[in-house]
Parts: structure tokens; sequence; C-alpha cells
């Protein structure tokens, strides 16, 4: 069984202004606590425990949290906002009709049912599950299934609040989903910055996510971005760049749900190449840089494998991750290095076609090594014959 960890977020129904002054103040106190901790040296600070803070009014499940977020956080010298946060003993989902609430003590003493707001109907099919898990292990306390046979599993809850002032609850939720079934066929998949992504079949069909509409957006809010630093308005620029991660991450959020139907209307796996440090391997000049269009570091490519990689262990669609070296390189027919000329590939023997396109075939047919074994002998006889166009050296992706 594999595993999946969920983070539910989920707004509070007709929060009063009450309540949303007490989270405020008793996240200020939380915070204060926190801070108070980092001054303590690290050695000293694990020894804490919430029977040091009974003068404080938050209750002590929170209170060891806490303790466990500052000592974890080594090179913080100080918190800004540490949201509130207690572990999965300290919270309880209950349901009466068509209304879901969260349970927890979060002052020494007092117990709140808060309703919460549920918009999205595989957030209720899960919270469904936990509510029947918990009514399981009241009724039958001695259940011998193994933690891990006994699906989902609550974490943590934080109360977080964004910047529209609106308070979220942050559920934590581990579900076990069945293993991916092992396939034959791999769909391979490109990432760039023309294209975001080029998924293809190995029998050739494949579809293209164009990047002209990012690219279009990361101009535009660099060109404001320009006009309010001369303006020295701060506050705007980063209310614009909030809105700009946003709009990222839904392309990718939707990118990514249609590879995964993609892959299970063909009954297929998903294969993506390794990037870690791309931006080390793969450097630009400062001219390149300047422009947002053009600029690597704001490619967000490991947000788009992420979202992937989850939405196929949920829906049992086997992932991998395999080499990038020489899949934008060789030719998807033989393996031989051939030419990449912005959007066109040419192999050694004229064959043209698209170079996303090419790479997403050798990342598909990867069989366990980048190219075949004889690369080195082959391309040694075609620099000897002197073939035009036949090498364009053998630098990395």
């Amino acid at each position: 069984m594999a595993i999946l960890i969920l983070t539910l977020k989920l707004p509070f129904y007709r929060l009063n202004q009450c309540k949303a002054q007490e989270f405020d103040r008793l996240t200020e106190l939380n915070t204060g606590i926190a801070n108070q901790l980092l001054e303590v040296p690290k050695t000293d600070r694990r020894k804490y425990t919430s029977k040091d803070f009974n003068h404080v009014e938050i209750g002590s499940g929170w209170i060891n949290q806490t303790i466990r977020n500052s000592c974890a956080a080594t090179k913080v010298k100080k918190f800004k906002c540490l949201p509130l946060e207690v572990n999965n003993q300290g919270w309880r989902i209950e349901k009466k009709g068509d209304t879901y609430s969260v349970a927890f003590s979060i002052i020494r003493g007092v117990k709140k049912r808060i309703p919460l707001a549920i918009h999205q109907s595989n957030h209720t099919n899960t919270l469904d599950k936990v509510i029947a898990k918990e009514a399981k292990k009241r009724c039958d306390p001695g259940d011998s299934q193994s933690p891990r046979e006994c699906a989902p599993r609550k974490g943590s809850l934080k109360l977080w609040k964004s910047k529209k002032n609106i308070w979220y609850v942050l559920l934590s939720v581990s579900m076990d989903v069945p293993d991916a079934e092992p396939v034959k066929n791999w769909i391979g998949v490109d990432r760039g910055q023309n294209q975001i992504a080029v998924a293809s079949l190995p029998s050739g069909f494949g579809k293209f996510w164009n990047g002209g509409q990012i690219k279009h957006l990361r101009r535009r809010y660099q060109k404001l971005r320009k006009q309010l630093q001369k303006a020295n308005k701060r506050k705007v620029i980063k209310r614009l760049e909030s809105k700009e991660r946003r709009i990222i991450t839904y392309i990718n959020h939707c990118i990514s749900k249609q590879l995964v139907q993609f892959a299970k209307d063909y009954g297929m796996g998903l294969r993506f190449e390794d990037l870690f440090n791309i931006r080390q391997t793969s450097k630009q000049s400062r001219k390149v840089r300047s422009d947002a269009e053009n600029n690597r570091h704001t490619w967000s490519y490991f947000q788009l494998e992420t979202l992937t990689r989850y939405k196929a262990i949920k829906n049992g669609v086997p992932f991998e991750l395999i080499p990038a070296p020489y899949t934008s390189k060789s030719d998807h027919r033989n393996g031989v290095i051939g030419k990449r000329n912005g959007h066109w590939f040419r192999g050694f023997d004229g064959y043209q076609c698209n170079s996303d396109w090419n790479a997403s075939q050798n990342i598909g047919q990867w069989l366990g090594f980048s190219c075949p074994l004889d690369l080195k002998k082959t391309v040694f006889v075609m620099d000897a014959d002197g073939l035009k166009d036949g090498v364009n050296g053998s630098p990395l992706n």
C-alpha cells in the first residue's frame, strides 16, 4: 500500500469577530512563547515541557507542539508569526446533517466546536472517512488492525490566517491507497519553458501544453514591479507577487490533472526527467536572466512534478523519474546524438522532428541508460567522416 499525505485547507463557516480576535491574540501569545524558547540554548530547549508554561492559558497539547516547532527551527533567530498547531490527539471532526465542524480545546479547560465551509466534494469524502474511522475506534477499542491498515489517519491541525484576514484550519490526513499496477508502456513527459509540458505515447501521438500564457504573465508582472518599485509601493509589489504565484500554481494544477488523466485513459505510467539542480548545471547569462520570460529561475518545474506525483499516487498511476542527460540531444529512433536548434531536432541522416516531442519520446523509452552503449563509437565515426551537422558535441541534456 502506498501512503498519500493530504493537507485540507478549510475556511471556518461564518466565523464571528470575537473568535477571530481571540485567534489573533492567542497566535501572538504563541509566537512570543516560541521567541522566548529561541533565546534558550539548543541543548536546554528540548528539556522544556508544557508544565513550564502553566501560567499560559493555551492548552498543553498546543504548547508541546510549539516547543517541538521551536526546537526544529535551528536557523531561525526570531519568529514573525508562528501559527497555533496541535497533534492528532488534540482535534476531532464531527458532522451534524450536512455541516462539518472541528472540535478542539485551544484554551485550558474550554472546548470549542466551530463549523467549517466545505467547497470541494473530495474534501467531504476524506472527512467522512476520518469520521468513520474515529467512530470505529470508539466502538471497537480492541481492533487488531495495524495502524498502516487503518486509513485514513489524522495528522496535525494548524490555525492559519490569510492576508485577506480569513481564518483557515489546515488538517493533515494520511491515507492508504492501492499500489499502482505494473505497466508495460510509459508516457514520457518533457518539461520546458516554450512548452510547459509535452507528453507522448510510444505510438508517437503527443499532447502539448504551450508556455506562452506563462511567459506573457511573467513579463507583464515584471514590468508592473519595475513601475511600482520606482514609486516605492512595496505592499502592492508583494500583493502582485502573491497573485502571480497563485496563477502559476493554478496552471500547474490543471496541467498535472490532465497528465494523470491522460495516463489513466491509456493505461500507462508517467515518466519525468530528474531536473534536480538544473539551475546550477544549466547556467544562463545575466542578460537572459534579466528577462522574466526566459529566466530559468522563475521556471516552476518542481511544483509541476510534485503536483503530478501526488495526483498519480492517488489515482494509482505509476510515476518515476529518470536521469536527464542526453534526453534532448539524442535521436529517439536510435539514440545517436543529433543537433537541436530551437524547436527542431535534426538527426545525423537529416531526419527532423519537434525537439520537445523527441525528448519526451526518449524519456518514455528509457531503458536504464541515457543512450545506447555504442554511442561513443558511433559519434567517433561520424566525427571522422566529417558529416555535416552530424554531431553537436555531447553536453548534458
